[in-house]
Parts: C-alpha cells; structure tokens; sequence
C-alpha cells in the first residue's frame, strides 16, 4: 500500500472504529464542497478506445486526480488503458511498480463495487452516453461527458435534468468551450463589434463517408472477438449481429449508435455562436442531405434553423453544411484568404466575426476591420483547461462552464437537425415539451424506445 495514494476515505476505512470516537473537524476531512487539500479527486473511465485514452492520458497528469478505475466492454483496449494507467503512477513510487487501478466490463457493476469512486468520464459511442450518464449520476458521481451529450434529444434533457436535481459537477467534452477564442467572441458579440447578428453558417468538412459507404447492413455475421461483449457494446441499440462496419471505429456513420457529422461537429463548431447569441431552442428545423437512408448517416447534409428574437437581439437563422458542402463566401472575406472547411461565421449589420474549428481563431474580417478593433475588457473567466475547469467545479468550485445546462441546450439543438432530417420535414419546434407541433412521426427520432431491458 506504500505505492498507492492514501487519501482521507482510505484512512477512515483502515481506522475503522477509532475513527467513529475521534472528532474531525470538516474543513480536516474535506467534503464534496470543502475538499481537504490532500484529498485527490478518484476518477472512473467509461470507454477506454479512441477519446478515452486521449482522456485517460490527460487525466493522469493533474496532481489532484487519481484514476481508480477504468469499463470497457472490449477487453484489448481495456488492457491497454490499464497498463497507461499504472505504467505513469508507477514511474511516481519508489518501487517502480503501481497495481492500483481496477478494471471492468459493466459499468453497473463497477459503479456499485467502487465506492470510492468521486467523478466519472464517459468516452463510449453517442448510444451509449446516456445510460452511463445517468447510472452514475443516480451514484452521487461527478461526471464529463465526451459530445454529444447523448444519442437523442430526450436522453440529453433526462441526463441534464437528472445532473441538476443531483446537484453534481458536469462538463461536455467540447474543449474549444474552455479556450480563449470563445470568450473573445462572446465579449465581442455582447461589445456590439458587429452589431446585431441576424445570421450564423456553420460547417465541416466531414461527412458520413467518413465512417462507411454502406447504405445497408453487412450480410455476413462474423464471429464476435474473443475479449469483445457484443450484447454489452449494443447497450440500449435494438439487437444486430456483430460486425466490423461497427466497431470499433464506424459506428458513428451508423443512426443506432451515431449522429454523423452534425452530432460529431457541430458541438464543437457551433459552440460560439450558441452562446454568444443565446440561442436556446429553435422554432424551426429543416434539413436536406444525399444518400438518405434509415440505416446509415448521409454523406453530406445542409441544416436550415430560425430561432426567435431573444431579448432585445433579433430572430437569428443559422445554417450547418458537413460532408464538403460549404456555406457562401462572405464578401467580407479579403480575395486569397482561404475560409477554411472548418468553423462558423456570423453575420451582424455592421460586419462578420469568423471563428474556425473547435470556435478558435476568432477574427472580425476584413483584417483591416480587425486592427481597428478596439477590443473590449475581459468580463468572461478564463481557465486553465477543460479537464481542469471540471476538476475544479468537482473540487467545490463554480460550475465548469460546459456543465450539462449550457451543453445539453446546445446538444438538443444540434440533435434538433437529425430529428428534421429524417422526418423529411420542415418541423415547428416546441421546446419545453419536446414536440415537433406539425409532425407526430418526429416522436421516434425524439425519443427512440430502448432494447428491453436497458432504461434511464
């Protein structure tokens, strides 16, 4: 036990029954608002593959964290995440040798054996993000969640209603909401440096022939791999037998377990405007796209959304394009600039603010525009990070400012453009209720039913 971290839960376990006749004071012990400044915030991974072990590998680094556990339902991933893992707490021990982090293949099992566990970081595909969400949720757990929030508009708003009621620190993963650039574009917007904004076009170049060019399900039924569940990794998906057009890496060009590109990107590259406008919930939503069919996303898509005037800021209509579409040039954008595959712009009465992928690189254009700028104070608070800002609000801090109530707004949004996609309708949007007023047949893609024996 000498090479593993000794923190106050550990202690009291070991003290047993002395503890229990030895008075502490709280600010000693620490809490959930008044952490003891030894005390490591203990951190789970659900989904060790692709974003998770770029998580668990940033994770680590913080001082303050310890990761203690780690779920995945394929076992040649997890083996890998583990040895990370213990390969850098071990190179911190005198000996050399670190055997601390346990590891799992039900999220359920490990949530209700791993008490200790404070905080958990959800990095599984879209299906699957709501479920782990709110199990640990329903545990008093800290939780990230890597974007977009969930696989359908109704889970977001049940995880983001469930993490409110519990009272716990929440973070999407959409990183570029932690950057500088954002900021400057929201205190720019709010400064009135291009004045009232009546127009938003985003964009990215990819597509859903990024992750398959099916239009249909594969005929062959190959064996599941040796350390893989299958029925496990389908989670609340309705049943189909494995394949690698799936996993481990297509599943996002797949509507059961994806969003495709919108759900991939638009989190991201249409985060600055969201907030910098207030967005909220459109009253409309309508959507073209090639090669549309019930089984696999398009390969690329057009998204036609009006919101109403919000405040004194006036109606806003805001286009998304993915697979190679792109927005028009605006005519503000000087002759050689390249506008770039990635990113967003916005329209305002007097000028365009251009903000590229993950909302960086925010720049009033023309350049010469830019240089006349005379930039307002910073009124917005910068952090240190994405991963730190949720560390933080863990740790008793303000709310990290992706937290679920900024983040599953934007996800509902983002997910609003499928919903109208696939309905192959132009949908008149209630909110509040969760209806496409015009078009009962929505409910479905709203709120797809659950394979029996998997809930919220």
């Amino acid at each position: 036990m000498s090479d593993k971290t000794i923190d106050r839960r550990q202690f009291l376990k070991r003290t047993g029954a002395a503890a229990a006749f030895t008075i502490v004071p709280r600010s000693v012990l620490g809490g959930r608002t008044h952490p003891a400044p030894s005390e490591k915030v203990n951190i789970a991974i659900i989904g060790t593959g692709g974003q998770g072990i770029n998580n668990i590998k940033e994770l680590v680094e913080h001082q303050d964290v310890q990761v203690i556990a780690l779920c995945d339902v394929d076992g040649r991933g997890l083996s890998r995440a583990v040895e990370v893992v213990e390969k850098h707490y071990a190179e911190q021990t005198k000996s050399g040798t670190y055997k601390g982090c346990v590891s799992y293949a039900n999220f359920y099992e490990m949530l209700e054996k791993e008490t200790d566990i404070d905080a958990v970081v959800v990095s599984t595909p879209d299906h699957t993000h709501a479920v782990a969400c709110m199990a640990a949720i329903k545990k008093g757990k800290h939780v990230f969640c890597e974007k977009p929030l969930a696989h359908s508009v109704h889970e977001v708003r049940m995880v983001t209603e469930a993490a409110r009621k519990a009272g716990v620190a929440t973070q999407m993963g959409n990183q570029g909401h932690s950057g500088d650039a954002i900021r400057l574009t929201v205190e720019w917007i709010r400064d009135g440096a291009i004045g009232p904004v009546r127009e938003v076009h985003g964009s990215t170049g990819d597509g859903g022939l990024e992750w398959t060019n099916l239009d249909r399900r594969p005929d062959e039924t190959p064996p599941v791999p040796k350390n893989l569940e299958w029925d496990r990794w389908l989670g609340p998906a309705p049943y189909r037998p494995y394949h690698r057009a799936y996993h481990p890496y297509n599943w996002r060009g797949w509507w059961d377990f994806g969003n495709g590109a919108i759900g991939d990107m638009a989190c991201h590259n249409l985060d600055a405007p969201f907030w910098a406008l207030d967005l909220g919930s459109p009253i409309s939503v309508e959507a073209s796209a090639t090669r549309l069919n019930d089984e696999t996303v398009p390969s690329a898509a057009l998204y036609h959304y009006e919101f109403p005037a919000r405040g004194d800021m006036p109606p806003v209509t805001l286009k998304w394009y993915d697979g190679g579409l792109m927005p028009p040039r605006p005519r503000e954008l000087e002759e050689g600039r390249r506008m770039g595959r990635e990113g967003c712009y916005l329209v305002g009465d007097d000028g365009v603010i251009r903000c590229g992928g993950w909302a960086d690189s925010v720049r009033i254009i023309p350049e010469s525009k830019m240089r006349a700028y005379k930039r307002p104070p910073k009124t917005i608070k910068r952090v240190r990070g994405h991963q730190r800002d949720w560390i933080d609000a863990c740790n008793g801090g303000k709310p990290a400012s992706s937290n679920f109530d900024y983040s599953g707004p934007l996800t509902e949004m983002v997910l609003l453009g499928n919903v109208a996609l696939r309905t192959g309708k132009k949908i008149y949007w209630d909110g509040p209720n969760m209806k496409a007023k015009n078009a009962p047949e929505a409910d479905k893609y709203v709120r797809p039913e659950y394979r029996s024996g998997w809930s919220l």
